[in-house]
């Protein structure tokens, strides 16, 4: 079969294959008034705060979905608003990397081997349990965006240190507030 000369251009190229251009891992000069050596540390750093992030995020995702118990509806509907809110961080993470110059972590692959959070089981845990595995990542999350953060900012990396704490630690202390309170004992109430 021939193709028309008029659609020769309308025909997709597929299966192609292309040379990496930016490795992972380097940092490429913009003008932003910030040494290589700022920029290259403060994308570390990001990086690794956006594969918690992202693996956050994905935890809010399944404990929404295998919620159970009375407080099912609310604790469903606050884990994916949390989700929602988490997600927003990381495009933030992802946007301020490759505003550095760097290259942002994106595979789920390569999420799994930089991220700090513990893998939690396949299968469907306790109520309780579940609240507090998301409280151990958002710890993880808020001690690594506080170190983060004020080392940015001792090397003048302003709109690293707004985004991290602006953002990422007071989401993340916001959330782990809601969340703990889930976890109080109420005492009964007797008729």
């Amino acid at each position: 079969m021939t193709t028309h000369p008029q659609y020769r251009n309308s025909q997709p190229r597929l299966h192609q294959k292309g040379e990496i251009i930016q490795e992972f891992g380097t940092v490429k000069q913009f003008p932003l008034g910030l040494s290589y050596e700022t920029r290259m540390y403060s994308c570390q750093r990001l990086n690794k705060v956006l594969a918690d992030t992202q693996i956050l995020y994905g935890l809010y995702k399944k404990h929404h979905w295998l919620m159970r118990g009375a407080t099912f509806y609310q604790l469903h509907l606050v884990l994916d608003k949390h989700a929602g809110e988490q997600l927003a961080l990381v495009d933030a993470l992802a946007e301020r990397v490759q505003t550095l110059g760097g290259v942002a972590l994106g595979d789920p692959r390569h999420v799994a081997e930089i991220t700090s959070v513990p893998r939690p089981p396949d299968g469907v845990e306790e109520v309780p349990a579940m609240l507090s595995r998301l409280l151990e990542a958002h710890e993880t999350i808020l001690i690594d965006a506080h170190d983060a953060a004020g080392r940015s900012a001792e090397s003048g990396d302003d709109g690293t240190n707004d985004l991290l704490v602006s953002q990422v630690i007071r989401t993340g202390e916001l959330q782990a507030w809601f969340l703990a309170e889930h976890l109080v004992d109420t005492p009964l109430v007797r008729a």
